[in-house]
């Protein structure tokens, strides 16, 4: 358990800073996602912020405002996701802020996808108790990158 991290409701004043984060090219890279505009953001984020059923909540990491972890549906599926700031990354904040989301959410089963070649968003999934349970192949759209992904459950 990392004291240091904690979630907490996403408000509007934490988007000019996630807009940032979510830019990084290197973390779209790693996630094989492509960078917003800011209107394309905006316009994503104030459905986020209004539709009663995601689950958002923002990521701190020693009173620091670092990234977001969240619950949606997608496909008939209930899922989960987080984007931490790379200047943060390996420090735990991942793993601790899906955990206290798990402790917050607690729909069964859970879905996360996860491109093949992403291992430490894997990692951070297997130590929360997701489970690899298959692979498929993600085709391109305006906000996904082409690519393999792994197929991540939680259902417990």
């Amino acid at each position: 358990m990392n004291q240091d991290v904690r979630i907490r409701n996403i408000t509007a004043i934490d988007l000019d800073a996630l807009f940032q984060i979510q830019s990084d090219p290197e973390s779209n890279r790693v996630a094989f996602m492509k960078p917003q505009d800011r209107l394309s953001f905006d316009r994503r984020w104030a459905k986020i912020m209004t539709d009663p059923d995601v689950f958002v909540r923002a990521v701190v990491y020693r009173e620091v405002f670092v990234g977001c972890v969240s619950c949606f549906p997608s496909d008939g599926s209930t899922c989960v996701g987080y984007w931490i700031d790379r200047r943060y990354w390996g420090k735990g904040i991942a793993s601790e802020s899906m955990r206290l989301l798990l402790v917050e959410v607690p729909v069964r089963p859970l879905r996360a996808l996860v491109a093949v070649s992403n291992v430490a968003s894997a990692r951070v999934l297997e130590k929360c108790g997701f489970e690899e349970t298959g692979r498929r192949w993600s085709t391109e759209s305006d906000r996904f990158v082409e690519c393999e992904e792994v197929i991540m459950e939680l259902s417990e």
